[in-house]
């Protein structure tokens, strides 16, 4: 059964001109002229790599600040004792505590978007990887949420920051903010994590890195992105 797009999408798609590339600033100043919805949409960058997900050696992964935040609030649970306990709960954080956290995680404690722990923390914390790890919860040094500096870390996941991974099919998909924001704090996050994106780049990669770009919105038909500005010298 082929599925049928709504009025408003068809409208939305109507503006966009076929086969075109568009520049990153251009497609966000498009995708903000298309018809709006009563909630306020996410705005979403896929981006498609020149890389062999199957090989171990050419997995990407990575995070990203976003200088002008995703727009959603960030729960933050910390998992530390004494004085570094004291800063996360100054920087902001929901929920701070140690072997009582730990307890109420295995009890089926779920409501926090971002976990961080000291690396003293770690070596009880790692014994909830079965229940943080499908959940994408597990704290992690490469994404900063293994740190001493917890006021840092979660000042950090406060302002706005987003994870990236590498899918089964070479792409990678990140929020950058609300359909509300102005073009250009949306133009900003996009391609802060793009840049982010392309240092990330495997040294076994060969040839093009990014092979192609989306922009869209929660329901809102996808505008392809020109890549060219983007290209690194190893892609030239």
């Amino acid at each position: 059964m082929i599925k049928k797009h709504s009025k408003r999408h068809r409208a939305a798609a109507a503006l966009i001109e076929p086969h075109k590339k568009y520049l990153f600033s251009d497609a966000v100043q498009l995708l903000k002229t298309m018809p709006g919805t009563k909630f306020d949409q996410t705005v979403t960058l896929s981006v498609r790599l020149g890389v062999d997900p199957k090989q171990s050696d050419q997995m990407v992964r990575g995070t990203s600040p976003l200088p002008y935040g995703s727009g959603k609030k960030v729960r933050v649970l910390v998992f530390a004792t004494g004085a570094a306990a004291t800063a996360a709960l100054e920087a902001g954080a929901e929920y701070v505590g140690y072997e009582e956290m730990i307890k109420k995680c295995q009890d089926g404690f779920a409501d926090f978007d971002v976990a961080i722990a000291t690396p003293s923390a770690m070596a009880e914390v790692r014994k909830l990887g079965k229940v943080l790890g499908p959940r994408g919860l597990m704290p992690n040094p490469k994404t900063g949420t293994v740190s001493d500096d917890t006021a840092q870390a979660v000042r950090e996941v406060k302002a706005g920051r987003v994870e990236f991974k590498l899918d089964k099919n070479a792409n990678v998909a990140f929020p950058i903010g609300k359909i509300s924001f102005p073009s250009e704090h949306l133009a900003a996050n996009g391609t802060t994590v793009l840049e982010a994106l392309i240092k990330a780049r495997p040294a076994t990669a060969k040839g093009a890195f990014v092979e192609a770009i989306t922009l869209a919105a929660t329901m809102l038909p996808g505008v392809k992105v020109d890549v060219l500005p983007f290209l690194n010298k190893h892609d030239k």
